[in-house]
This record gives structure tokens, sequence and C-alpha cells, in this order.
């Protein structure tokens, strides 16, 4: 189901890069996207860990850099029955996580400097849980992809705007409309692809805790800390790798249908359902 949702995702974005690089050059544009599509597939297909790790600053650690964080995933990814991943520290004061990697063989778990200041032993072990269950069910692939692609659509739209693409199909306005258009159909997938799969790794997160209290009590502090202080640099294409979205912290009536994730509410619920009865 992984491979499918994969490979899916990878065609749906070069049917979009060809529409675009149609509207902004014809025939002659849609070429190009297509072969541009076709490269960025391959390229973050093999390299979208490092460039999603590269856009927020992380720095692999050793053990000997933080013994306690690397013992705890160590510790957590052995109940998982998961290869070590690398572990990453973000230069950012807010706290946040993410996971990455091609396969659980070349995960990576993304921890804020921030983070590692915020939360108590239990409830870091609830997020890095959480982050080893996305490595385990192997969203951390597709995630990563859409990810780069989201950042790639963005780009070429803005290109085609500020060097006057698409004069044949309606010149300044076809232009504006793909600037818009096109981000938010990299963002419409990237939220079709996370909000589901963030309750999944919250349960199966908690299994991997013994813990599910420990979790929920970390979502509704990052949560909180989100609104009130939103990640500096980086960039919102990788919103959805997040356990909470570090850019609009929560979000509610109208614009959550456009959250990268489900409402913090309703995650905590189920996991009090979860620690309630078990199951």
């Amino acid at each position: 189901m992984s491979t499918l949702r994969t490979a899916g995702l990878m065609a749906f974005m070069m049917v979009l890069f060809a529409l675009v690089g149609h509207a902004l050059g014809g025939t002659g544009g849609m070429t190009v996207a297509l072969v541009i599509a076709l490269g960025m597939n391959v390229f973050s297909y093999w390299f979208s860990d490092a460039i999603v790790l590269k856009m927020h600053g992380a720095q692999e650690i050793s053990r000997a850099d933080a013994p306690a964080l690397y013992d705890m995933v160590d510790r957590l990814r052995r109940r998982a029955d998961l290869p070590m991943p690398r572990v990453c520290i973000i230069p950012q004061d807010q706290p946040n996580a993410f996971a990455t990697g091609r396969n659980p063989d070349n995960g990576v778990v993304a921890v804020t400097r921030g983070i590692m200041r915020t939360l108590n032993r239990e409830e870091l072990e609830g997020v890095i849980a959480h982050e080893l269950a996305h490595i385990k069910n192997r969203d951390i692939l597709i995630s990563s992809i859409a990810a780069t692609m989201a950042a790639a659509i963005t780009l070429l739209a803005r290109f085609g705007f500020f060097f006057g693409g698409g004069r044949e199909r309606g010149g300044f306005v076809g232009a504006l409309l793909m600037m818009i258009l096109a981000p938010v159909a990299a963002m419409l997938i990237q939220m079709a692809i996370s909000r589901s799969r963030e309750y999944v790794a919250d349960r199966d997160g908690a299994h991997i805790a013994q813990n599910p209290m420990g979790l929920a009590r970390a979502l509704q502090r990052l949560e909180l800390t989100a609104q009130r202080q939103p990640m500096r640099g980086g960039s919102e294409a990788t919103s959805h790798l997040f356990i909470v979205n570090p850019f609009s912290g929560g979000m509610r009536g109208l614009k959550s249908l456009f959250s990268t994730h489900p409402s913090t509410e309703d995650r905590v619920a189920r996991l009090n359902e979860l620690a309630r009865t078990g199951v």
C-alpha cells in the first residue's frame, strides 16, 4: 500500500508539473516541466530526507553529544523492533519533532532543541515513539517526497510568474492563477497524506511508549507553544512532517480544512480513550 501511494503521488506530481508547465509555456513548457518532474521524482526518492533535514539545519548527533536523547531513541526503537535511526537536532527553540528517510533502514528522527527543554521524560518518550511509528508504518518516504515536491511546485509557479511565462495562455492573469493554485494543490496533497496517518502514528506510538497520556500531554504542550511561538525559518512545505504544525499552530473553523494536521483536541481525545480502554 505504501509503495502504491508513493507511486500515485509521483504520478500526480508529474501531471501537475505538466499542467503548470503548459499554462506557463505551452507545449514547450509542458515538455520542460515533465523532464523536470521526472528528475525530481528520481532525486526526491533518494535525497528527500537530506533535503528536508537541510531545510531546517538539522545536525546528526552521536550518543556522546546527547546521551539521554540517544538512549531514549535506542530503547524505544528496540521496543518497536526497528533498526537504530539516525538522530538529529534542529536548532530551533520551538518544541517539535519529525521523522524522515526512505525506509526503516534509513530512518531519521529529528527533534528541536526546544523540545528537550520543554517536555519531561514521559512526554518526550511519547513524541519519539510517535515518530518511530511513522518510520515503522513507512509513512516517512511519501511525506518527505511530498515536502520536496510541494516546495518545487511553489518555486515553479513563482518562476513562471516572475519571468513572464504563459503569455500565450492569458499572460499575467494566467501566471498569477498558477502561482496561487499550484501551491494550494501541493498543500492539499500534503493534507491528504498526513491527517489520517497522524491518528495511526498516535495510536501506535502510544503502544510503543506504553503510555498514551505521555503523548497526550506532549501534544497539548506542543500545540500551545506553536500558537505562541511559530517556528522561524525552514519551509512551510514541510509542515506536515512535524508532530504539530510548527508554522501556524492550531487552526479553527474554515481554516482547519486546510490544516496539515487533525486537531490536537481530537488527537488527545483519542489518546484518552486509548488510555481508558487499552485498545
